[in-house]
């Protein structure tokens, strides 16, 4: 397994229908493919699919037109020369392409494979852009714009599979630009992660060679520096910047760079001394120099102490520099970049330019240290001073303000709104605004709009909603208070106005003063500058936000404020867009709750507990039920409707009332299973959406236990299995038959009986608790089974909080249903059972024998009602059924009478008309009894009646 980007690679052919192989067949068939896939492939492979792109494709583009002597082209070939050494007798295939995916130039280890390998990876001029090569390095490398790895499968076309590839985007150090592409193509099975360290270092010296084609003012600045530097060899060595930028974090080099340009943009003579992360300095000195023609610009060194110097290093006495820089060092260390600040030359690392090493083309330069002597002292204590940054400063100081701002609206675009949740968002404009804009922000929204719902007003009811900012200790009004602006505040004139408002002088803002005026006192020592700026979406008024500048003594102006509009514009939109998310999730989840059982029925077979978590992004259709049934038996359902909103929650419904209904009618799991697989195919083909090709699924598992028996019958359909925690605290997972989701039709179920002894826990789950795209299923139910074993004593409801503590993801992708049934089991001592033949003679006895047992469970006052009942019941089984009979007295919360017979033949309730001599049985049985009815077992039919008991 290799890394790219933080993403796991898969570096091996799959064995078990999971590998990239075979994840990319099952997405060109139409198949959701999600889990296995990085995500830069997987975007990849859907544009390639929406851009109707065939992965059998062959043909490429072949541009004639393209330029052989572009700056690109010169800046590369000495560095695929070198590289095509490096790789001799080798697959490797080299290539450069321009910012369009042109191949310019073309490199082999192997000068064979030129000859061997098809003209489109061969000849330079065929284009690899993503929009008509599919998924493949340099096509992607343009789309992702940084160093991309592609293996294998992961190619969209078919031609590609047996390769890999790096490719890296190669930029103008100067303005930030992508030029072009370096990318490095070999076989699948060549694969070495040492190859991302080999393809930064050269594209980090195409880079640098890209400097030559600098304009020529910054050319004469960067001559005048090494004049100068020539000329006035002080008492530091010329050498050792490089030795530091190699060990530099990222975040260290973009600061350094970014104080040099300061430094620039002032003009003058200055020095800064700048912390780095790691607690050691470096100090910028800016140096004036005048070029040619009068140009004037600063240079910037940075000076380091020798005791940072992470070795000893000897200065050469001769350097050869070539076009007019530098000599590219053998060993390149990270880059750093002006990000595109017209004006400002940034050597292509730290130390590119170092002091005494700048030359005209074929000049030879000799260093010198202090003594003036030709040569370098081994570990002299003397500081390195290197050339970090050369610039003009009236170009820099607008540049550098200019690309700041452009920078702060393009990470704006990335940071805010990456979730679709009110409060975070506003929380990601305030940490995009601090420190690069204001040092504080503060955020007040309406409550409806927290809720989801529009506010009638924007300036009643805003609640603080954010408070950020560099420091902890300004005395704002803290997250929740409700705020009331008065109408002179600039918060208050800005909702009216609708654009925002700059007080540069918070001392003479009168309305800002009059709001409270002892707390902005206390923050006249904190804050001096504010832009009130709305939030404004779709012509809607969401609120307001407060930037507060406190360090930088200079006030907020008219950029600034324009700055301040567009981030808030922003960031308003997708406040918006979480806001209408924030309302639908919430009238979908309200739904999905209000179709759920709000409470547990009365029974005694199972301790029930239950909960259920809504998926993060959205509301599925996931259920479960309890639904008591005759005999003193429970039935248990747990279901899961595919897909997610409105539709789901209202299929789920449907559903769950159905199966409720078919449960009540006593049908076996599998028959229930049955029916409801019927409803779903039904509704399917009753969807006007759907073309009856099955876009309605669902699965679910139905399992009634019977607390006489201690047996519980199961069945599912396209349902994970449920978790079976034994008295003595082993788990198991029963083996059901898995059965096909509801709503394919024609396949059969099957059910299973499984023994349950009394005190057993059966644990029933939708998939969101035990699949997402982050987690192996096996893992989970592993850690679901440790999270369940040993522990027979827990109660359903400790279970269920478990599991969610323990399993489920405080996020979950999917919604989550989870059922806990501790199993109980009915008293012998509570039931009395009588078997007979057909013989009315029998029914005397019946009825004696059943009062008895009555009075000795204390059951007196209801005998004669229960003698009527078994009498009538009796009678019909005698008459109507066919033997044997038995009768079944169950004693719990309430009193159950079953008469069972051999005949399917089930009676009816009826009227029954005057003249009748019988057909009145029935309706005396109703009539005592709470309820009553059939169901039927494989040995015949039961008939039963329920009463109802004032006592135990």
């Amino acid at each position: 397994m290799g890394r790219s980007g933080g993403e796991p690679i898969p570096t091996g052919r799959a064995t078990d229908g999971t590998g990239p192989a075979s994840l990319r067949e099952r997405f060109l068939q139409g198949e959701q493919v999600e889990a296995g896939v990085r995500t830069s492939i997987l975007s990849s492979w859907q544009r390639c699919r929406s851009m109707g792109l065939s992965p059998d494709q062959n043909d490429l583009p072949f541009r004639e037109d393209f330029d052989p002597d572009d700056r690109l082209v010169h800046a590369a070939v000495p560095v695929l020369d070198r590289l095509q050494v490096k790789f001799a007798d080798s697959a490797m295939n080299i290539s450069v392409a321009d910012a369009n995916g042109t191949v310019l130039l073309r490199r082999f280890g192997e000068t064979s494979l030129a000859r061997s390998l098809p003209a489109i990876q061969s000849v330079p001029g065929f284009v690899f852009a993503e929009q008509v090569a599919g998924t493949n390095g340099i096509g992607l490398a343009l789309a992702e714009r940084q160093l991309i790895r592609v293996y294998g499968a992961e190619h969209f076309a078919e031609r590609s599979q047996g390769s890999a590839c790096r490719a890296l985007p190669v930029r103008d150090p100067l303005s930030g630009r992508i030029e072009g592409v370096l990318c490095f193509g070999y076989p699948r099975s060549a694969e070495d992660p040492a190859l991302d360290a080999v393809i930064r270092r050269a594209g980090g010296a195409i880079e640098r060679r890209l400097l030559e084609h600098s304009s020529a003012r910054e050319r004469a600045l960067l001559r005048a520096y090494r004049d100068i530097a020539a000329e006035a060899a002080g008492p530091y060595r010329s050498v050792g910047v490089e030795e530091l930028a190699r060990e530099l974090h990222p975040r260290d080099r973009a600061i350094i760079v970014e104080k040099a340009a300061e430094l620039i943009s002032r003009g003058q003579r200055a020095a800064v001394d700048v912390t780095l992360s790691d607690g050691r300095h470096v100090t910028l000195v800016s140096r004036p120099v005048t070029g040619a023609s009068a140009v004037e610009g600063i240079a910037i060194e940075a000076v380091l102490p020798a005791p940072l110097l992470s070795e000893p290093f000897a200065a050469p006495q001769h350097v050869d520099v070539p076009a007019g820089l530098l000599a590219e060092p053998a060993a390149a260390s990270g880059r750093l970049a002006s990000g595109g600040v017209p004006g400002l030359v940034v050597p292509g690392h730290l130390s590119v330019a170092v002091l005494g090493q700048v030359a005209a083309a074929g000049e030879r330069v000799t260093t010198a240290d202090a003594d003036g002597a030709a040569h370098g002292h081994l570990g002299s204590p003397l500081p390195a001073r290197g050339l970090v940054m050369v610039g003009e400063p009236h170009v820099g100081t607008y540049a550098l303000a200019a690309r700041r701002r452009l920078e702060l609206l393009s990470e704006a675009s990335t940071r805010i709104g990456t979730t679709l949740d009110v409060r975070r968002t506003a929380e990601e404009l305030a940490e995009t605004a601090v420190p690069r804009l204001a040092d504080f922000v503060t955020i007040d929204l309406p409550e409806p709009v927290l809720r989801g719902e529009e506010s009638a007003s924007a300036r009643h009811d805003l609640r603080r909603t954010v408070v950020h900012g560099i420091r902890d200790d300004c005395p704002f009004h803290p997250v929740g208070k409700q705020i009331d602006y008065g109408p002179t505040t600039p918060q208050a004139r800005c909702l009216t106005s609708r654009e925002a408002v700059l007080e540069p002088d918070l001392r003479a803002a009168a309305g800002w003063l009059a709001q409270d005026p002892e707390r902005t006192a206390q923050m006249l020592s904190h804050v001096h500058s504010l832009i009130a700026v709305p939030l404004v979406a779709r012509g809607v008024v969401l609120g307001v936000a407060g930037f507060y500048r406190a360090q930088d003594p200079a006030p907020f102006g008219d950029d600034d404020r324009s700055l301040a509009q567009e981030l808030a514009t922003r960031a308003a939109l997708s406040i918006d867009n979480a806001r209408r998310y924030t309302r639908e999730r919430s009238m979908v989840l309200a739904l999905q709750r209000s179709l759920l059982p709000h409470g547990l029925p009365e029974q005694d077979a199972v301790e029930v507990a239950h909960r259920y978590l809504p998926a993060e992004s959205d509301v599925g259709g996931d259920w479960y039920d309890v639904i008591p049934l005759s005999g003193t038996r429970v039935g248990l359902f747990v279901g899961d409707v595919i897909g997610h909103g409105m539709l789901s929650a209202a299929t789920m419904g449907q559903l769950r009332t159905a199966a409720r209904s078919f449960a009540e009618l006593d049908f076996p799991p599998d028959e229930v299973l049955t029916h409801l697989d019927n409803l779903v195919g039904r509704l399917d083909r009753e969807d006007p959406a759907s073309d009856g090709s099955g876009a309605i699924g669902a699965t679910c598992l139905y399992a009634v236990y019977d607390p006489t028996t201690q047996q519980c019958t199961m069945a599912r359909a396209g349902h994970p299995p449920p978790a079976l925690v034994h008295p003595d605290g082993d788990v198991s997972f029963p083996d059901l038959p898995a059965g096909p989701p509801l709503g394919l039709g024609g396949l059969p179920f099957e059910a299973a009986e499984i023994h349950l002894p009394e005190g057993s826990q059966l644990v029933l789950y939708t998939d969101g608790l035990i699949e997402d795209r982050h987690r192996d299923v096996d893992v989970v139910l592993d850690h679901l089974r440790d999270t369940l074993a040993h522990q027979p004593e827990r109660s359903p409801e400790d279970t269920c909080q478990a599991i969610l503590d323990t399993v489920a993801l405080p996020h979950p992708y999917d919604d989550v249903a989870l059922l806990v049934a501790r199993t109980r089991a009915l008293d012998p001592g509570r039931i009395a059972t009588w078997e007979l033949a057909a013989d009315p003679a029998l029914v005397g006895e019946v009825r004696g024998s059943a009062a008895r047992q009555m009075v000795d469970w204390g059951l007196d006052e209801a005998v004669f009602a229960t003698e009527l009942m078994l009498s009538e019941l009796v009678t019909n089984a005698i008459r109507h059924g066919a033997g044997p009979i038995r009768v079944r007295l169950l004693h719990g919360r309430t009193l159950i009478c079953e008469v069972s017979d051999a005949s399917n033949t089930a009676p009816h309730l009826r009227r029954a008309a005057s003249t009748d001599e019988g057909g009145r049985g029935l309706f005396l049985v109703a009539q005592l009894s709470q309820s009553w009815g059939t169901r039927y077992i494989p040995e015949g039919k039961v008939i039963w009646a329920e009463c109802g008991l004032d006592g135990p």
